[in-house]
C-alpha cells in the first residue's frame, strides 16, 4: 500500500479489529511477520509490530491459543478471560493504527476498534456456547480452525485490499449477529416448550 488516507486506515481498523476478536495473536503475529518481511507497510503507529520480541510473545501465545480453543468446555474458560485481552489490544491497535490523524479520531478509532472486536468476539463465545454441549469434538475444532484461518486471511487482506476487507470483515459480523441472535431465539423457545406430566 502506497499512501495511507483516512478511509484506508478506517478500513484498515475495521478489518484488523475484526480479526483480533476471533484471535488477537493472530492478526498481532500476521502483522509483525508480514512488516518484517517488508511484504507490506504498515501505518508509522504500527512500527513496535516490527519487533522480535513482539512477534515471538505473539507466535507463542497464537501457538497456545490454537490447542486451547480447540479443546471442549476449556475453549469456553479460555475466550472467557480473553474478553479482557481481544478488546483492549484491538482499541490500542485501531489507536496506533490512527496515528496519523488527530488526537480526536484517534479515540474514536480506538472506541470503533473495541466495539467491532466486543461484536467479533461475542459472536465467536456464543456460538462456541452453542457448539461446546456436542458430545463430539469435531465441531468445535472446525469452528475454531475456521476462526484461525479467518483471523489471518482478513489481517493479510487487510494489509493489501483494505476496502475489501472492512467489507469482508461487516458481511461476517452482520452473519454472527443474525446467527447469535437466532440461536439465543431458538435457546428461549426450547426452554419455554412446556415439560410432559411425569406419569403418576
Amino acid at each position: 500500500m502506497d499512501a495511507f488516507t483516512p478511509t484506508t486506515i478506517a478500513a484498515l481498523i475495521i478489518a484488523s479489529s475484526f480479526a483480533a476478536g476471533l484471535n488477537v495473536y493472530a492478526t498481532l503475529l500476521t502483522l509483525g511477520l508480514l512488516a518484517r518481511a517488508h511484504w507490506v507497510e504498515l501505518p508509522a503507529g504500527l512500527d513496535m509490530l516490527t519487533h522480535w520480541w513482539v512477534i515471538g510473545v505473539s507466535g507463542f501465545m497464537f501457538a497456545i491459543e490454537f490447542v486451547a480453543d480447540k479443546i471442549p468446555a476449556f475453549d469456553m474458560i479460555w475466550n472467557g478471560l480473553h474478553t479482557f485481552i481481544r478488546i483492549p489490544v484491538a482499541a490500542l491497535l485501531a489507536y496506533h493504527t490512527s496515528a496519523q490523524l488527530s488526537p480526536e479520531m484517534q479515540v474514536l478509532a480506538a472506541v470503533a476498534g473495541a466495539g467491532i472486536a466486543l461484536v467479533a468476539h461475542g459472536s465467536k463465545t456464543a456460538m462456541r456456547a452453542a457448539v461446546t454441549p456436542s458430545p463430539e469434538p469435531i465441531s468445535n475444532i472446525a469452528l475454531s480452525t475456521s476462526e484461525d484461518v479467518m483471523a489471518v486471511g482478513v489481517t493479510w487482506l487487510a494489509t493489501k485490499h483494505p476496502l475489501i476487507a472492512a467489507s469482508i470483515a461487516c458481511i461476517f459480523l452482520l452473519v454472527a449477529v443474525i446467527t447469535v441472535h437466532w440461536l439465543a431465539k431458538f435457546i428461549r423457545k426450547m426452554w419455554s416448550k412446556p415439560r410432559p406430566a411425569s406419569a403418576q
